[in-house]
């Protein structure tokens, strides 16, 4: 008898919604959207498909929503590639990232329907031919949220002719696909952040199969499984009385989802709901997510054999059989450490690139609200307000000062720890840490160059643009090496078991 053996692949939980971009029902779907927000879930996505006379446009939705939400993120749930050239799918989705302040993720489909998709005027394409297409249009959509020289790529169904990059996304944008067929799964394996199949497509039982599928996939790539994130759009019934998946009050919603996480290692679940389905979203929003997150992090805390929830086998073995394969696996309980220690190290360099992200992003708000309290200043005439405009310029000047030690800092911190332990324990990694190093030298120029942007315009008020300059310069070159480091750094350091 054999147990699936799928991990929890340890990400944090993501609970929310996706709603049909209904055109009639159009103030219902915002409602709808305002109210996922105002209960703190995580996500909204919204249907791609543009051949539907009675749906809103995807990605002018989703921008609309963007300026009626303020924390919920926004997701094309999935876009539909064939219709949407990449190279301006990859400006779209950065566009509206910087507008919204990163909450954008993105979210793929090699696009199935494919009269509807010709009638659009469209390609028409076998079924081998999207799946490669959709790999092409991710190849250009990376390419284009990098800084760096004009792009050239010459693919069979896309390319970029000296295309310039950016602007580059104020966060990494995640890229999820939709996938059921083992070509498309492997893709997922080996060139996406994140999988969201749908219930209806995928049943409950055949997840560990396709995550298998996946795991394999991003080995062979050199990628950590645990890279891709794994999500699940589903649907149900809170009033149901009889027994199925998610047919029944939220305690049964709470146990079922939990079990997928712990044994199928989904970590974000997104419910369809009507338009105006409020009660609906109230019930998942307080009930079903906070129960799911308490128990996995309960059972998390725990360890990896504690689990008593039902476990699906391959050969339909009973639960006490689960249970003595969960008792078996404690024999190799250091390999379970070593992964644990690799998982917890590239959360951490993930958690400090974010805060480096997200206060770069502050850095630039703030150097915007200073130009505009410049010019409100300089009409009003008043002692006060120039007074307040100064406090703005010696606010920025603290901050900036102390956003210029934490980089300082945390990359001192990798030259005389981390890259060390990397290339004692993986000697191929040493031209990877080279670079790295060379840029941490390059950005610490770049951070002088702000230094000096910011000593300029305390002393010249009017020399605003100097420090605009240079925090631009620093935008670039930062986003661009935290992008190149995880992308480099994250696989060796779950494999070899670092710790940060």
């Amino acid at each position: 008898m054999k147990l699936v053996d799928v991990p929890d692949y340890q990400h944090d939980l993501l609970f929310g919604v996706s709603v049909p971009p209904s055109a009639r029902g159009h103030q219902a779907v915002l409602a709808t959207a305002e109210l996922a927000d105002d209960l703190g879930l995580d996500i909204i996505g919204f249907q791609d498909h543009p051949y539907q006379p009675t749906f809103l446009d995807a990605w002018t939705l989703l921008s609309y929503v963007a300026g009626k939400t303020q924390h919920i993120r926004l997701f094309p749930n999935v876009a539909n590639v064939p219709l949407r050239p990449p190279a301006v799918l990859a400006r779209s989705a950065t566009a509206l990232d910087i507008l919204s302040d990163g909450r954008v993720e993105l979210g793929l489909g090699a696009g199935y329907f494919i009269d509807p998709i010709v009638a659009m005027g469209g390609p028409r394409r076998t079924m081998s031919e999207l799946v490669d297409a959709l790999e092409e249009a991710i190849t250009v959509i990376r390419a284009l949220w990098k800084a760096g020289p004009a792009v050239h790529y010459e693919g069979r169904y896309y390319s970029l002719a000296g295309a310039q990059p950016g602007p580059v996304p104020p966060h990494a944008i995640a890229i999820w696909l939709g996938a059921y067929k083992k070509r498309m799964l492997r893709l997922t394996g080996r060139a996406a952040d994140g999988w969201i199949p749908s219930l209806g497509y995928a049943s409950p039982d055949e997840l560990s199969t396709m995550n298998q599928t996946i795991d394999e996939a991003a080995e062979e790539a050199g990628r950590n499984p645990s890279a891709v994130r794994r999500g699940f759009n589903v649907n149900g019934s809170f009033t149901a009385s009889g027994s199925g998946f998610l047919q029944g009050p939220p305690r049964v919603w709470a146990e079922q989802l939990t079990e997928l996480a712990l044994l199928n290692g989904i970590s974000a679940f997104n419910l369809g709901v009507s338009p105006g389905a409020d009660a609906d979203i109230r019930r998942w929003a307080e009930e079903v997510a906070p129960e799911v997150r308490e128990a996995v992090a309960r059972e998390r805390l725990a360890g990896p054999t504690t689990f008593t929830g039902h476990t699906h086998l391959a050969d339909g073995s009973s639960e006490a059989s689960a249970r003595a394969a969960r008792e078996a696996q404690q024999l190799v309980g250091e390999d379970e450490q070593r992964l644990a220690v690799g998982r917890a190290g590239q959360q951490t360099l993930l958690a400090i690139h974010q805060h480096l992200r997200q206060e770069l992003a502050k850095l630039r708000n703030v150097i915007q609200e200073v130009r505009g309290g410049r010019s409100s200043a300089a009409e009003a005439r008043s002692y006060l307000n120039v007074m307040t405009m100064r406090q703005n310029y010696w606010t920025l000047g603290a901050f900036c000062a102390a956003y210029c030690r934490v980089v300082s800092v945390h990359h001192a911190i990798e030259d005389q720890s981390l890259f060390p332990d990397l290339k004692a324990a993986d000697q191929s990694l040493g031209p990877i840490l080279e670079r790295l190093e060379r840029e941490h030298e390059g950005i610490a120029k770049v951070l002088g160059e702000v230094d000096a942007g910011l000593v300029a315009m305390v002393e010249d008020e009017q020399r605003l643009d100097d420090a605009q300059t240079a925090v631009d310069h620093l935008t670039d070159a930062l986003l661009a090496h935290l992008k190149y480091e995880e992308d480099q750094l994250l696989e060796p350091i779950g494999r070899l078991a670092i710790r940060i």
